[in-house]
C-alpha cells in the first residue's frame, strides 16, 4: 500500500481487512453459537459449527470463526451487548487476537533486560553438569575431587559459548531424559552451586538454573543465577513461585505430560494444541497469581517431554499457535530423539537436524532457542532472521 502511494489514514483503515484469521472456540452452548454465527454473517464473515447445533440435537458445539481483523473488531463491540455469556467471549476474543499479533516484548529476567523484536532470536546455551545427560555434551567431571580444575575448564568453554553468541547460559544438575535417575537435593546442589558461583564472577550474561526443586533454585539465585527454568512450570507447589518472586527472577514455564521417568511411554493427546495451550495458560495464570511479573515469564511447549515424533513435528510447524498466550516462546529441540528417528542418526550426528529444527522454529515464532551447539545455531539463525526480516 505504501509502495503505490496509499494515504496513511487509508492504510490504517484497510490493513485490518487484509489480516484473515481462523479462531477456534472449544465449546459453546448452541444458543450462543447460533447468535454468534448470525452476528458474524452480518459482518461478512462466517462461523462453522456442528450440524447438530442447527438441528437442536446437541446442546454444545465447537466453533470455528472465519473473518478478518476488521470484522472481529466490530464483532467484539456487538457481542458486548449480548446475553448468554457472549460478552465474555468478546473479551477473550479481543485478548487472543491482540496476543497473536504481538511480536515485541520487554522482558526483565532477574534484572537482565531483553527487548524481543522480529528478526532477533536469542540463544540459550546448555551446560549439563550430569553424568547421564542424553546429549553427551561432556561438561560433567566424574572426579568430584578435581572440582576446581573442572570449574576452570567449564568456565573457559562457557566463555567461548558467549563469544559464539549465547545470550543466556542454562545450567542443570539433574538429567530429565526418559528413565533418568532422580537425585537428591544435596547431590544436585553439589553439582551446580560451585559452578554457578564461579561463573557469576566471570560472565556478564544471565545464568539460568534448570531445576524443579525450590531449594536448588534458591541457592542458585543466591549464587548468581537470575532465571529459573522449571520443567514442571511451577507445578510442584507454591514454594518455587515464592523463590522466583523473592529474587525477582525470570521463569521459563514448560509443558510436560507425565514425569520424566515415564513421559515417553506412548504419550497421547485428544487435541495436542488445545491441551498444551491450556496447560501453559494455567501455568502463566498461576505464576501471575503468585506474584511473578508478566515481564519475567517465558513459555516452552516442551519438545520431547511427553511428545511422540508427530507431536514434536506439529509443534515446530505450528509454533505460532502458542502466540495466543501473549508470551515469548522458547524451544528446546537440540539433539532430541525425534531428529535421530527421522535422520537415523546417533546423538553426536544430530547437528544438521538441530540446525534445521532451530531455523524452522525461529521462522515460526520462537524467540529463544535452547541449544548445545551455540556457534553453529547462532550463525544459522542469524541468517534466517535476516531473511525473515528482510
Amino acid at each position: 500500500m505504501q509502495g503505490i502511494g496509499v494515504d496513511p489514514y487509508g492504510i490504517k483503515i484497510m490493513l485490518p481487512k487484509a489480516k484473515e484469521y481462523l479462531v477456534k472456540i472449544g465449546s459453546l452452548p448452541c444458543v450462543s453459537a447460533n447468535i454468534l454465527k448470525q452476528e458474524m454473517l452480518s459482518l461478512g464473515g462466517d462461523l462453522a459449527l456442528a450440524r447438530g447445533a442447527l438441528t437442536g440435537k446437541i446442546k454444545n458445539t465447537g466453533c470455528l470463526l472465519l473473518g478478518n481483523l476488521a470484522q472481529y473488531s466490530r464483532l467484539c463491540e456487538k457481542l458486548k451487548k449480548q446475553p448468554f455469556g457472549l460478552d465474555k467471549i468478546a473479551v477473550e476474543l479481543s485478548k487472543v487476537l491482540n496476543n497473536y499479533q504481538k511480536d515485541e516484548f520487554a522482558l526483565d529476567l532477574g534484572g537482565y533486560k531483553f527487548k524481543i523484536k522480529p528478526g532477533r532470536t536469542y540463544i540459550m546455551g546448555i551446560v549439563n553438569l550430569t553424568p547421564d545427560s542424553f546429549s553427551g555434551d561432556g561438561f560433567y567431571s566424574a572426579a568430584l575431587h578435581d572440582r576446581f580444575s573442572s570449574i576452570g575448564r567449564i568456565a573457559e568453554s562457557i566463555e567461548q559459548m558467549i563469544k559464539d553468541g549465547a545470550d543466556i547460559i542454562d545450567v542443570g544438575g539433574e538429567s530429565t531424559r526418559p528413565n533418568a535417575r532422580k537425585i537428591s537435593v544435596k547431590e544436585e546442589l553439589d553439582r551446580v552451586i560451585p559452578f554457578i558461583r564461579a561463573l557469576a564472577k566471570k560472565i556478564h550474561v544471565p545464568i539460568s538454573i534448570d531445576t524443579y526443586k525450590p531449594e536448588v533454585a534458591r541457592r542458585a539465585l543466591d549464587s548468581g543465577a537470575s532465571i529459573i527454568n522449571d520443567i514442571t512450570a511451577l507445578g510442584g507447589g507454591a514454594e518455587m513461585a515464592g523463590v522466583a518472586r523473592k529474587y525477582k527472577a525470570g521463569v521459563v514455564l514448560m509443558h510436560m505430560k507425565g514425569v520424566p521417568r515415564t513421559m515417553q511411554k506412548s504419550p497421547d493427546y485428544v487435541s495436542l494444541f488445545d491441551e498444551v495451550i491450556e496447560y501453559l495458560d494455567t501455568a502463566v495464570k498461576r505464576a501471575l497469581d503468585r506474584g511473578i511479573k508478566k515481564e519475567s515469564i517465558i513459555i516452552d511447549p516442551g519438545i520431547g517431554f511427553g511428545k511422540a515424533l508427530g507431536h514434536n513435528l506439529e509443534i515446530i510447524k505450528n509454533l505460532g499457535e502458542f502466540k495466543v498466550l501473549g508470551m515469548p516462546i522458547l524451544v528446546g529441540a537440540s539433539r532430541k530423539s525425534f531428529i535421530g528417528k527421522i535422520l537415523n542418526t546417533e546423538i553426536h550426528e544430530r547437528l544438521p537436524g538441530t540446525i534445521a529444527s532451530c531455523v524452522l522454529a525461529a521462522k515460526n515464532g520462537a524467540n529463544f532457542l535452547r541449544v548445545h551447539d551455540v556457534k553453529e545455531i547462532k550463525q544459522a539463525v542469524k541468517l534466517a532472521d535476516a531473511v525473515i526480516s528482510a
